[in-house]
């Protein structure tokens, strides 16, 4: 039992260790959701807010590089591309960097809106 909760407590921390990455890079609008009780897939949510394509792009590859370095190797990217949003998945956290206008169009928000909010800041 001792290993699940070391488990659950490295994905909160890696979650808002982004959190605050995202924030340190003049992301918009962070959030962390805690879907532990919500979805059968991840345990964390991190949805931030880039204000163009090439700055959605550096803080992803930041985000993987900082990643690769303490331990946490994410499994799968998508949108690098287009730099719209691009969704990164650590499988415990999956992290989504949006523009303005995609992330008021999914409003994940709203959807996962039962799910507590963390507070990456404290």
């Amino acid at each position: 039992m001792a290993g699940t909760k070391a488990k659950k407590d490295e994905a909160r921390n890696w979650a808002t260790a982004v959190a605050k990455l995202i924030s340190d890079r003049h992301g918009e609008e962070i959030l962390v959701l805690d879907l532990r009780e919500h979805s059968p897939v991840t345990d964390y949510f991190v949805i931030a807010t880039g204000t163009s394509d090439r700055q959605i792009r550096a803080v992803a590859d930041e985000i993987e590089i900082v990643g690769r370095k303490s331990g946490q190797r994410v499994w799968k990217v998508a949108g690098r591309e287009s730099g719209d949003w691009i969704v990164m998945d650590f499988v415990d956290v999956v992290v989504h960097l949006f523009n303005q206008t995609l992330r008021s169009y999914y409003d994940l928000e709203l959807i996962w809106g039962e799910a507590p909010k963390v507070d990456w800041n404290a």
